[in-house]
């Protein structure tokens, strides 16, 4: 196959300076045509419209320009003419038009300040440069401020202002703390387009005092920085590291969790904004919000797509940047910012404006005398920008007269032009957004022929293939070409020729006669020029015998052949390849002069392989495929092991070195990859074979380091790709003589155990190591920075050496050597150890103690010297304990609490104290050896806080207008109380409730007696205490007053009692009505407004186990009964236990647990057989006759001392059975006064319940409830619950 040649028409492409009209000129790019030919100047190189300069630097205006003749330069300043040569500061390059003003050398650039204008002059025309405004560029200092710090609470919004200095141009704007490290940036905190840094929501890790507002102005590379300003964020959470993780909530009273808020917008402001961008800029949209959780930013665009390939978000999506702007992307851009409690938006309405910008912009145009032109200016932009025209410089209305120009908007027309119609003209376009100016010339030119091909030049093509040859011309007017074959040939026509445009002449099929001279002939009415170029034919190139199709056999020879016939007159090359790419870079493969040979092919082999034969002129291929079948089948090969290498022998016997030889086994199908060595020291290991080192599978001898004292044996392993083999025989036993030590022992320490010792330990060296027999160490120590000699002793090969009567932990430099029979080993290295610690000396002063609330302290100590540490400073223990109530000053049992704070920490948070409390504390040091003696007992004092409830609230004596009220004072008043504050209001039939009433109670008052109440009417009664702080929580109650004035009986159920675990509730109350009442409990989340979950209870119990709860969360609960009118008790407020591992055993799940209560329940069983028995019998029984000697009918408290039942009732009298219980039968709630209440168990998650609802607690026998301070061992259950309970 023959390669087409492509015969270019000129060394030199043409280059159009005009291609609008069909009479215009075509000048070569000639550079000697070009330098004879006259030209109007044209604008070359220029500086940019808004230049801006370093105000340190000489200030360049660049101004280049070429033409014919050379052009001069001249210069204005704010529209008039700048006299360069009246200011010793400016000069002007030689031959050029740029302007140099020397600014380092005393001048100012500010002086140079203004609008500058170039104009390049020659006899043909001027050009113009564009306006071009100096401005130096201006780093202002940031003006002085003073700034406040930032004191924000966690979970708000905060925005830190730069407010830069005004520079020209523009500082670019970041953020770096004090030691120059970047501020870290998020989807929560992020700077923005104007500089600023906003935080949707701070958190306790913000808080810091330098975050620092930088400048950078790039053009004077000086960088300006804002004072830094401080951020301090106040949480509950950021409380010492320290303090125990086990703590419960209600150990820090008043902690608030920080409150979720919905997105609102930072920036910008308000609904809706606008932009104006122009055409061709980028687009930056910024929307940044605060919120809780951190608000997320979504960006669409109304009515329409955000333009694909050109969109980027940056500033974790708060930025939009479109690129490349143009009048589509006008319109409304809407930021949403959502997080999961609402969402936010911000439309911002977008218009493109657009500088001018080109359509058609004017172009040279070179013509010949009598010719005719057009210059075409079209530009486009938003408003649509006004076209001016301007001839030399000179707006075209005052310019001189040229009788062939003929001005039409953006169009000058031209008509017989004459040579002195040549001129520059400018074309301007503008608006308000910015202009264009173009320089355009018209060119009239008067020329002769000239012809640019080089003369006498060869052509060679391949025959049956085009000719072309070349004759390019220039002249003005456009000469006309003709093409003569031979001196005296006639002029060449006919369908075998093309003449192109340019004068090339094409021969579509030369042949063997096409050879010869031919001759271009150029003329026009200025005269003729002529050029001879000579055309050769050549032979084509052939493959008289390609390679032809193989198949061979794996691991066989595969040749192919390639003979080639060509011109005699060119070089061919062959080039072999294979699926058309390169051969493989593999010594198979062998390239002959007329051949390829591939030897021992393989499977990859297999392929399509090309000859290739290339000349100057053409090329031509042939291909053959090759297909690689498999050999005939061979017996198996077995492939295992190599046998174990034998007749080892040494040889090259060194002290230090030795060399041993071997024999491979018989590598058993598997070549040998390598051989493993390894010795044996029968001195001090015998039987141990340690690794030496191994060689390549091809290496029989080896060369082996020894060390001194060692008794070496030698044996050699081969491996192969199955494994190893066998070891071989071990060699002769070689003894190296002995040497000093080449080492020292590693790991040295020196640690004291005793105030006044120093423990030197260190690792022994090993037997061979030894290097010889006697090994010893040098023990060497002093102390360190005190000018004392080294004490040094020698002691046998153990790992320790104690040293006594050191002084109480100081440093010492330490240095263990070792030495054997022959002599020591090099000098060791130093270690600083230090002798043995002791307790602390001096205990921290002045120290003082802040109380932030009631319930957190915060306290501060000086650093004791470390001198009188006498040791590693640990940290520093505060033990810190209660004295008394300041309201009841009464005394309690000390427990001190201790809290660490680890390194040199001079102040920590005192968590978890009780409001209105006096407090002592001391401060202790601590090292490695213990504790140092306690500062003296600082006393502080805890302010007042709100008071917990009150402790029992009582309705008794109800008449038909009146109820008397009493109740007992808050157990934990934590402060002064000031008043009683009861709320009541009526329930009717439909257990609506009436108009609420408040009245104020004095502190010392325990009774009231409410009178004009309604007759026969329910109420409920809300009762709390108060301090100075505030109130605190309340106790509820119903009561009835009477119909007349016997008490009547109605239905009631009263003492609602739960106790709380992790995830369930038991739930117990007490019932006075008629019998066979249906019961249920209905429940929810207190303070929800969601309704009321409601669940039934199973005959007519009076307890039920909530189950499915949530860990950590306050629940309200009230009872029920179905059919009297929807009676409900008063609510109940409860609390589940926080989500974490129970660290008791479940003692309901113990055997002897279960066997004491089937014991019981057996006792009950018969005790309630008996009475029966004996009611039948109509006799008394104790519990019936102490029943009757009591009038009251109500029911009668448990015995205190056994917990039997206080109580029986028949049947007739319609009451129910009651359960056991130590709560009083006067509608008294009080929660904390009895020991043995389900309240006391049901705190907390200390308590466990069975599946049937009974009850199985801790029982503590104190009186007030501490905070959990470890594991501590659980105390048996009360029996008299557990028997109640399971009642």
């Amino acid at each position: 196959m023959m390669k087409k040649m492509n015969i270019p028409t000129s060394k030199t492409s043409l280059v159009l300076f005009l291609c609008q009209i069909i009479s215009a000129l075509d000048v070569p790019l000639d550079s000697k045509l070009l330098e004879e030919l006259s030209q109007p100047p044209t604008i070359t190189q220029q500086s940019p419209k808004d230049y801006i300069v370093d105000p340190r630097e000489n200030i360049v205006i660049q101004c280049e320009a070429k033409g014919k003749p050379p052009p001069s330069f001249s210069w204005t300043r704010n529209g008039t003419h700048f006299d360069i040569d009246k200011d010793s500061q400016v000069t002007m390059k030689p031959n050029s038009g740029t302007l140099v003003i020397n600014i380092m050398n005393g001048g100012k650039a500010e002086a140079y300040e203004g609008v500058y204008q170039c104009t390049a002059r020659n006899e043909r025309g001027a050009a113009v440069s564009n306006n071009i405004m100096i401005r130096p560029s201006r780093s202002p200092l940031w003006t002085k401020e003073k700034l406040e710090p930032n004191h924000v609470r966690e979970g708000d919004s905060l925005v830190l202002h730069c407010r830069p200095p005004v520079g020209l141009p523009p500082p670019i704007i970041f953020w770096m703390d004090n030691a120059f490290q970047r501020l870290p940036q998020s989807e929560r905190v992020s700077q923005g387009l104007n500089g600023d840094l906003y935080f949707s929501n701070v958190q306790p890790e913000d808080t810091r005092e330098d975050y620092i507002c930088y400048a950078r102005f790039n053009h004077t590379q000086t960088i300006q920085q804002k004072q830094p300003i401080s951020v301090k964020v106040y949480s509950m959470d950021s409380l010492n590291d320290t303090i125990a993780a086990n703590l419960s909530d209600t150990d820090i009273y008043g902690a608030k969790p920080v409150t979720e808020r919905q997105p609102v917008l930072l920036t910008p402001t308000g609904s809706t904004s606008t932009k104006v961008e122009l055409r061709g800029n980028v687009l930056l949209l910024e929307c940044i919000a605060a919120g809780l959780p951190t608000p997320v930013i979504r960006w669409i665009k109304e009515g329409g797509e955000l333009p694909a390939n050109r969109t980027f978000f940056e500033n974790f999506k708060k930025t939009l940047k479109i690129i490349d702007v143009s009048e589509a992307d006008s319109g409304n851009y809407k930021c949403i910012a959502r997080n999961t409690l609402g969402s936010v938006y911000h439309v911002i309405s977008v218009t493109v404006k657009a500088a001018p910008y080109w359509i058609t912009a004017p172009r040279n145009l070179v013509l010949s005398p009598g010719e005719d032109g057009t210059l075409i200016c079209r530009a486009n932009g938003n408003p649509k920008p006004s076209i001016s025209w301007l001839a030399n410089g000179v707006p075209i209305a005052i310019a001189p007269e040229d009788p062939s120009r003929k001005v039409d908007g953006d169009t000058i027309i031209f008509s017989h032009v004459q040579e002195r119609s040549s001129a520059v003209y400018q074309c301007n376009a503008s608006n308000e957004y910015g202009y264009l100016l173009a320089n355009a010339f018209v060119n009239v030119l008067a020329e002769p022929p000239r012809i640019l091909t080089p003369a006498n030049k060869l052509y060679q093509v391949i025959a049956d293939s085009p000719a072309l040859l070349d004759c390019a011309y220039f002249g003005s007017p456009k000469p006309e070409i003709e093409w003569f074959k031979g001196v005296k040939g006639s002029i060449l026509r006919g369908n075998e020729y093309v003449f192109h445009d340019n004068g090339t002449l094409e021969i579509p099929v030369a042949q063997k006669n096409s050879a010869g001279t031919y001759t271009c002939v150029a003329r026009n009415e200025l005269g003729k020029i002529q050029n001879e170029v000579h055309l050769e034919i050549k032979d084509p190139t052939m493959i008289i015998k390609q390679p032809e199709y193989k198949v061979i056999q794996r691991y066989g020879h595969a040749s192919f052949e390639c003979i080639i016939k060509h011109d005699s007159t060119l070089l061919p090359t062959v080039t072999w390849l294979k699926d058309n790419e390169e051969l493989p870079d593999d010594e198979r493969f062998l390239v002959g002069k007329d051949n390829l040979t591939i030897m021992n092919v393989t499977d990859k082999d297999d392929g399509t392989y090309t000859c290739v034969v290339n000349t100057t002129l053409d090329s031509v291929s042939a291909s053959a495929v090759l297909t690689v079948v498999a050999a005939p089948p061979t017996p198996a090969i077995i492939y295992a092991r190599p046998n174990p290498p034998f007749d080892l022998e040494l040889t090259g016997q060194l002290e230090r070195s030795i060399t041993l030889s071997w024999i491979p086994g018989d590598e058993n199908n598997s070549p040998i990859t390598n051989f493993i060595i390894e010795y044996e020291d029968a001195l001090h290991e015998p039987g141990v074979w340690h690794y030496q080192t191994e060689v390549p599978g091809t290496q029989t001898t080896v060369k082996l380091k020894l060390s001194p004292y060692v008794n070496y044996s030698f044996r050699v392993i081969a491996v192969n790709k199955i494994g190893r083999s066998q070891p071989s025989e071990p060699s002769d036993q070689y003894l190296t003589k002995s040497a000093s030590p080449d080492e020292n022992p590693a790991n040295v320490q020196g640690i004291g155990s005793e105030p006044d010792n120093l423990v030197i330990t260190w690792e022994p060296l090993k037997g061979f190591q030894s290097n010889g027999p006697g090994l010893q160490y040098k023990v060497s120590w002093r102390q360190k920075d005190v000018d004392d000699e080294w004490t040094s002793v020698i002691v046998a090969n153990v790992s320790k050496y104690i040293v006594s009567g050191t002084p109480t932990f100081v440093p010492y430099e330490i240095k263990v050597q070792a030495l054997n029979d022959l002599g020591y080993a090099p000098e060791p290295s130093e270690v600083i150890g230090h002798s043995g610690e002791d307790l602390p000396m001096v205990a921290p002063g002045n120290v003082q103690v802040h109380v932030i609330n009631s319930t957190l302290a915060k306290v501060h100590w000086d650093p004791v010297p470390l001198k009188t540490v006498r040791g590693h400073l640990q940290g520093y223990k505060v033990y810190y304990w209660k004295v008394q109530s300041l309201s009841r000053r009464s005394r309690r049992h000390v427990e001190k609490k201790i809290l660490t704070f680890r390194g040199n920490k001079t102040f920590g948070m005192l968590p978890g104290l009780e409001p209105y409390s006096s407090y002592k504390l001391n401060v202790r040091v601590v090292n490695g050896k213990g504790e140092g003696p306690a500062s003296p007992d600082k006393v502080f004092n805890t302010p007042e806080g709100v008071p917990s409830s009150p402790s029992f609230l009582k309705i008794t004596n109800p008449t038909l207008d009146s109820l008397t009220l009493e109740w007992g004072s808050p157990t934990h008043p934590n402060g002064v109380l000031t008043s009683y504050t009861l709320k009541f209001q009526p329930i009717n039939n439909t257990h609506e409730l009436g108009p609420l009433v408040e009245i104020r109670i004095p502190a010392n008052e325990s009774s009231l007696i409410l009178k004009n109440l309604n007759y026969s009417t329910r109420y409920k009664f809300y009762f709390n205490a108060q301090t100075s702080v505030g109130s605190g929580s309340q106790i509820t109650e119903e009561a009835v007053t009477i119909m007349d004035e016997v008490q009547p009986l109605y239905p009631r159920i009263r003492n609602v009692t739960t106790a709380a675990a992790e995830t369930y509730a038991n739930i117990s109350w007490e019932y006075e009505g008629p019998d066979h009442a249906n019961f249920y409990v209905e429940y929810g989340v207190a303070g929800s407004k969601e309704d009321w979950k409601k669940e039934i209870v199973n005959g007519s119990r009076s307890f039920f186990v909530l189950k499915g709860l949530t860990p950590g969360t306050a629940y309200k609960v009230r009872v029920g009964a179905e059919g009297l009118s929807g009676f409900r008790s008063s609510e109940d407020v409860f609390e589940t236990g926080p989500a974490m591992a129970s660290r008791q055993v479940d003692i309901a799940t113990q055997g002897w647990f279960i066997g004491l209560m089937c014991a019981v329940a057996l006792l009950i069983l018969i005790l309630l057989i008996v009475c029966f028995i004996r009611r039948n019998k109509g006799g008394k029984y104790p519990v019936k006759e102490k029943e009757d000697a009591h009038a009251d009918p109500e029911i009668q408290p448990m015995k205190e001392d056994d917990g039997t039942f206080g109580e029986y009732s028949d049947a007739e009298d319609h009451k129910p059975l009651k359960k056991g219980s130590r709560t009083p039968s006067d509608r008294t709630v009080k929660k904390e006064d009895s020991d043995d209440s389900l309240v006391d168990y049901g705190e907390g998650v200390n308590g466990q319940f069975n599946e049937d609802g009974s009850f199985i607690g801790q029982y503590s026998g104190k009186k007030e409830k501490e905070p959990a301070e470890g594991n501590e061992s659980s105390e048996a259950p009360s029996p008299v619950n557990a028997m109640n309970s399971f009642v």
